[in-house]
C-alpha cells in the first residue's frame, strides 16, 4: 500500500520533506484512463507541490508551472 510519502517520492523523483493524505483526483489519466490519485507534499521548506499519478501505469504530473 502507498503512503502519501512514498507516492510523492515516485512523482518527484526524490525524497521529500512532508505529505499530506492521498486523495482521489476525480479524473482519468490521459494515457490509460485509469483512476487518477493526488497528493500534496513539500519538497523542500519553500515549496508545496500537488502532485497526481495513475494508478495503473507510470503516467504522473505536478501542479507546477
Amino acid at each position: 500500500m502507498q503512503t502519501p510519502e512514498s507516492l510523492a517520492e515516485l512523482i518527484e523523483g526524490e525524497s521529500v520533506m512532508d505529505a499530506e493524505p492521498i486523495e482521489d483526483a476525480d479524473r482519468d489519466c490521459p494515457e490509460c484512463g485509469e483512476n487518477v490519485i493526488t497528493v500534496g507534499y513539500m519538497p523542500s521548506a519553500l515549496e508545496f507541490v500537488t502532485g497526481y499519478k495513475c494508478q495503473e501505469c507510470d503516467w504522473s504530473e505536478t501542479d507546477r508551472d
